[in-house]
């Protein structure tokens, strides 16, 4: 990214107010600020206090735009913006001063922005309030979420478990959700150094006021805790107060509490430096909240907050927090905790001095993960990706018209992406339904437009393109492994191609010693692997278990990925093996083979009656959810017989699984021989030596490192793009 990126940012947020929702408004503006980018903040609702709005309209490159103020929505009045007019008024906005990109948050808003189609493909959707478990992802709400992601550009994801369910449920998600964790804004005061806390010791809540956040309930905290030779008082911070359609009188019950219990002090609204200072001036946050929330796939920001300052923390015990803080953090409350339980997680806090110190200590270290600045650097990785700089050779004159036609595009798809971003570039697709059937007519009108064609696979496609060169363009084949046994390279016009792109050395020189092409039209770039979106954390038991992405046709061999699995099991019963593809049957033209049914009659009749691989096998549903499914595994197998590249260990490298391959040929061109094996056996025997976590996270490392130096999807897009620019 070199130019200056113009940015519109539009929440379901009311700025007046200090809640979660407001907290990622300034968080987001700021970073994108750091990130270089001129951003306009739209504002939902009418300004009331300027405490939240002021320090954001302050900072470099930001315009804070007043709908109500500049009388921009008429009919508005005093009210807060409708989806729709928010919708309206940034369509507008846009026509004004045309924007790279449209951050928003909010499902409804979004869904809104979409239907009216003004943003398509520049959406970066914050979703939080969408399904976060399988009962609650309706049709309905499938649906909406798959328009969603179409119309997108990035789909937001606070955390890694929510972006592995969206991507899970929603597989237009794949590859368009990238992690926007919640920052914690800066600077914060410290927490005053003490002996030990105060007396009273001092509770403190900030934020919205809910039913589902125990904030009521949290008032009685002080005399309960007195009940129990505890002198306490409770800080809090806020002014939104939920009017809660399930819970009616709560707001009445809520500010009556805050106004009138004893122990309780309230501050009300004010401003985030004050509301810091505040908090640090006590000596335990809560975040205890209802146990309808510990399924909630979002990070608790009242964790990063009050860590940012040193406080530790009472909260829920969840799996994300476990995650987050360890399982052995002395402030959990158990799940469906009552205000006993949080009443005797601060008693330990209070008499316990080391038990309060470690807490501050995890909630601390937490919270510096999560800092502005880590945030802003983030946004600049996600920018430079989705908006490269122009390359050198592309600069001045008419964009270059590049074609790309083909059957089966499914390796070319962030390599797409990236050429359609890249300025500079002009980019049609002609996209054929089947390995031999096209419209000529819509052929015949990319050859004739483009100045560039690639054809992916050396198939039919490559055979009409080289007999319809227009004169003055230039032609590219990629050739992957099956169109040399299939005869079309035969077929092909060598004299109108100007370069064969082989996957691997290997088959680079079994395409020279087959056709007799000249070794000057046949150069090697490799697959493409995406490490961003690939690496990410390992889930609990990944290192017991195999993986295997793709076991069709038989050359694959399912039947020694099974060897190597029993071969471990043997010595240890924890052993599993995961297998994504589609089943064999699905593709007519190996089911049609006896010898393929055959060899996978055997191998699934031997899943089900081998002693060793009794519940150890478990076949996953193909799709594009890769890198969720790889946060699983914890070593990726290629047995294959014969490979052009195989992708599926380069994939899991990217993602920190240890790769085990046996040399088929070309394979030590590809990987490192440290990963290659001569049998399964051996295969079994390698996987086993990496007995110690350490071992097997620090093999992983070396592999994602690797497979960053030679295949990262930057690396790729550049060696392509000098070859489309080099003539």
């Amino acid at each position: 990214m070199t130019r200056t990126l113009r940015a519109l940012v539009y929440g379901d947020v009311d700025l007046n107010l200090i809640d979660g929702s407001a907290v990622w408004a300034q968080s987001t503006v700021q970073a994108l600020s750091r990130a270089g980018c001129r951003t306009r903040l739209v504002l939902k609702a009418p300004v009331r206090t300027g405490r939240l709005t002021d320090p954001l309209a302050a900072l470099p490159g930001v315009t804070v735009v007043r709908p109500c103020e500049e009388h921009l929505v008429p009919g508005q009045g005093a009210h807060p913006l409708s989806p729709f007019q928010a919708s309206q008024l940034l369509a507008r906005l846009d026509t004004a001063e045309p924007c790279d990109l449209l951050v928003l948050r909010g499902c409804r808003l979004v869904k809104q922005v979409v239907a009216d189609g003004a943003f398509e493909g520049r959406i970066w959707a914050y979703l939080t309030d969408i399904p976060q478990t399988p009962a609650e992802m309706t049709e309905e709400a499938r649906a909406d979420l798959v328009r969603i992601a179409e119309a997108s550009r990035q789909l937001l994801c606070q955390t890694e478990e929510l972006r592995s369910f969206l991507e899970a449920w929603v597989p237009q998600a794949c590859g368009r959700a990238v992690l926007s964790p919640p920052a914690v804004p800066e600077p914060g005061p410290a927490v005053p150094q003490r002996d030990g806390p105060h007396t009273p010791v001092r509770l403190v809540y900030t934020g919205k006021f809910a039913p589902r956040w125990n904030t009521l309930p949290m008032t009685r905290l002080p005399a309960l805790l007195a009940e129990r030779g505890v002198r306490a008082e409770l800080h809090t911070v806020g002014d939104k107060i939920h009017q809660d359609p399930g819970h009616p009188g709560f707001d009445t019950a809520m500010a009556e509490a805050l106004r009138s219990t004893p122990d309780v002090v309230h501050h009300g609204g004010v401003p985030r430096a004050e509301a810091m200072r505040i908090a640090a001036d006590c000596d335990l946050g809560l975040g205890w909240r209802a146990a309808s929330l510990d399924a909630s796939l979002e990070l608790s920001t009242k964790v990063l907050e009050f860590g940012s300052l040193g406080l530790p923390v009472v909260l829920n015990r969840t799996p994300a927090h476990e995650a987050l803080l360890g399982a052995d953090y002395p402030l959990f409350v158990p799940g469906a905790a009552t205000l006993t339980d949080a009443a005797d997680a601060v008693r330990t806090a209070v008499h316990d001095a080391a038990a309060r110190r470690l807490a501050a200590d995890r909630c601390a270290r937490a919270a510096r993960q999560y800092t502005m600045e880590a945030a802003a650097t983030r946004w600049r990785g996600h920018l430079d990706r989705a908006f490269p700089a122009a390359p050198a050779a592309a600069t001045g004159g008419r964009p270059l018209r590049l074609g790309v036609a083909g059957h089966d595009l499914k390796f070319l798809t962030r390599l797409l992406d990236h050429f359609r971003a890249l300025p500079g570039l002009d980019v049609r697709v002609d996209a054929w339904p089947a390995l031999a059937r096209h419209d000529p007519a819509e052929s015949r009108r990319l050859a004739d437009w483009a100045d560039v064609v690639v054809v992916e696979w050396c198939g039919p496609a490559a055979v009409w393109y080289s007999r319809h060169k227009r004169r003055g363009s230039r032609l590219i084949v990629r050739l992957h492994r099956f169109e040399l046994d299939a005869g079309y390279p035969r077929q092909v016009d060598i004299d109108a191609v100007d370069r064969v792109v082989c996957v691997s050395p290997h088959y680079a020189r079994a395409a020279r010693e087959r056709t007799g092409w000249p070794a000057s039209k046949i150069t090697t770039i490799g697959n493409w692997v995406d490490v961003e979106q690939l690496d990410r954390p390992k889930a609990p038991g990944a290192r017991h278990r195999l993986g295997m992405i793709g076991i069709a046709p038989s050359r694959k061999r399912l039947d020694l990925g099974l060897d190597v699995l029993e071969a471990l099991r043997a010595r240890d019963r924890r052993w599993h093996l995961s297998v994504k593809s589609k089943p064999p049957w699905e593709y007519w033209w190996i089911w049609n083979k006896p010898e393929e049914r055959e060899h996978y009659d055997a191998a699934l009749r031997r899943v089900q009656t081998s002693p060793l691989l009794e519940g150890a096998v478990v076949f996953d549903r193909f799709g594009p959810d890769v890198a969720g499914w790889l946060r699983r595994i914890g070593h990726v197998l290629s047995t294959s017989d014969d490979e052009s590249f195989h992708l599926a260990p380069a994939e899991g490298m990217a993602s920190g699984a240890v790769p085990a391959l046996l040399p088929w040929p070309g394979a030590d061109e590809i990987y490192d021989r440290r990963w290659i094996h001569e049998d399964p056996r051996a295969m079994a025997e390698a996987i086993a030596g990496l007995a110690e976590q350490e071992e097997w996270r620090g093999a992983g490392e070396e592999a994602r490192r690797q497979v960053r130096e030679a295949f990262s999807l930057e690396r790729v897009a550049k060696d392509w793009t000098d070859l489309l620019l080099s003539g």
